[in-house]
């Protein structure tokens, strides 16, 4: 009898702890590098091949970096390994109880021994399948985790190419204000020639100045924007700044724009597997499986109680009995609970229906936006390339001797200006690219592989940070 107890404990899970040492994290975080070789083999293993240390990292690279060291990407496929673990409760059935009610009556006439043994065992039988229900709703639930999940790893995609596109605009502008600070130099030093020489006022070669000075903070802004791009892109990547230090970036297709985004298929696809509308239907389904788990539990479970008393007769008689114990639905037949699981579907539906609609505005207005970049940005080309020509006219001419120098370095200025404005086009245009993947969170960019095999690492391998 005693021999029960003892085999459940012994069968049971023992607690091991798992301490968290934040002196030992820091460490292993600043540790990080872009050469490690654990790094090397997840790379490979998404068919990211080549020279180790890789010569040059672009967008795709840099993603899969941020997918093995990000701890938010961990943080989601824990969330979501906590939930897929309510699939095993539900799946759980209830356990059966003994119970053992030892008494003593010595005034029991002719009883050989005043001791009375009872035991009672409870056996709980679930009808109208709810355990079924409860492992449906824990199913559906754990696939709403599943698309979160998915949508931490686009989040972490979109904000690794966001930094990509901000030191890509900050390094471009730096070094085009670079360009315009030499050409506005040149202006001021043959103004201040003619100035000497009388040709001209002094108003003229102050406006010069002036625009030079503001030529010359805008960038130095753009530095210190460079240096800050820098920071956010390792921080995008989860990794210490250093660690990008000597890293060769490639800004290899930030000038380039799909039209394929812009079809209607695409857009009709992103509205049914764009991540938060699966997660919101998954959660729905969910709501639908609860619903029927309290209808079910309408019905009472069956405890049958079988029982064995030793003693409880004279002479040391034995006696089996056979119990069953239904609950009745009297009172009440569990209305309350299942008026709850409707209103909560209803709910379900309803938050649905506001992430569908709130995912066709996004994907409309950044269809939009996308549209009137790409015009901006065409504009900007065709003004960039009339101001080549009038530069190269001004530059033959300055070469024959038909126009002055400071016609020329006017020139060159103005060109300056316009490849700015050219620039600032096409990273606008970039932005609202980066806006619309967002939207339509087209497949092709994570491809179902790579998001497989981001699920299947452990979170140790995604937290890896020795170098």
């Amino acid at each position: 009898m005693f021999l029960v107890p003892i085999l459940v404990v012994g069968g049971c899970t023992t607690f091991h702890p798992e301490p968290i040492s934040p002196e030992k994290n820091a460490a292993a975080f600043d540790a990080r590098s872009l050469t490690n070789a654990s790094l090397r083999t997840f790379l490979e293993t998404n068919h990211i091949t080549g020279p180790w240390p890789r010569r040059s990292w672009d967008l795709n690279a840099l993603t899969l970096v941020a997918f093995y060291y990000q701890p938010a990407l961990a943080e989601a496929r824990a969330q979501w390994a906590a939930v897929e673990a309510t699939k095993i409760t539900a799946g759980e059935r209830p356990n059966p109880s003994l119970s053992v009610t030892p008494g003593y009556d010595s005034q029991i006439p002719g009883n050989f021994s005043p001791w009375l043994v009872s035991l009672n065992f409870d056996v709980p039988l679930e009808t109208a399948g709810k355990r079924g229900k409860r492992i449906a709703e824990a199913s559906h639930l754990s696939e709403a985790a599943y698309w979160n999940f998915v949508s931490a790893a686009w989040q972490m995609r979109s904000r690794v190419r966001a930094s990509l596109l901000a030191l890509y605009a900050a390094r471009e502008d730096e070094s085009l204000l670079a360009r315009q600070e030499a050409a506005q130099s040149n202006v001021v030093r043959l103004l201040e020639g003619q100035l000497a020489a009388g040709a001209v006022a002094s108003y003229e070669v102050t406006q010069a100045r002036v625009a030079l000075g503001t030529t010359r903070l805008a960038r130095q802004d753009a530095a210190g924007q460079r240096r800050q791009a820098r920071v956010q892109l390792a921080n995008a990547l989860g990794l210490p700044s250093r660690a990008l230090d000597g890293a060769k970036l490639s800004f290899a297709g930030l000038d380039q724009f799909p039209r394929e985004l812009t079809r209607p298929e695409v857009r009709r696809q992103a509205l049914l597997n764009r991540a938060d509308v699966r997660g919101a239907l998954a959660e729905y389904a969910a709501s639908q499986s609860v619903l029927q788990l309290e209808i079910a539990n309408q019905y009472p479970d069956i405890h049958l109680g079988p029982g064995y008393g030793w003693n409880t007769g004279n002479a040391g008689d034995n006696e089996w009995t056979l119990g069953l114990a239904v609950t009745l639905p009297v009172l009440n037949q569990n209305q309350g609970p299942i008026a709850e699981a409707k209103a909560k579907r209803a709910e379900a539906a309803a938050h649905f229906l506001t992430v569908q609609t709130t995912a066709i505005g996004e994907i409309d207005s950044a269809l939009a936006g996308y549209d009137a970049a790409l015009q901006k940005s065409a504009t900007a080309k065709t003004l960039l390339e009339d101001l080549q020509k009038q530069l190269d006219s001004v530059r033959a001419q300055a070469q024959a001797g038909e126009v002055e120098p400071l016609t020329l370095a006017n020139a060159e200025a103005e060109y300056a200006t316009g490849a700015q404005n050219r620039l600032d086009a096409l990273i606008k245009a970039q932005q609202a690219l980066g806006q619309l993947e967002d939207a339509v969170q087209r497949p092709l960019t994570l491809s179902p592989d790579t998001i497989h095999k981001i699920e299947k690492n452990s979170l140790e391998t995604l937290n890896q940070s020795s170098p």
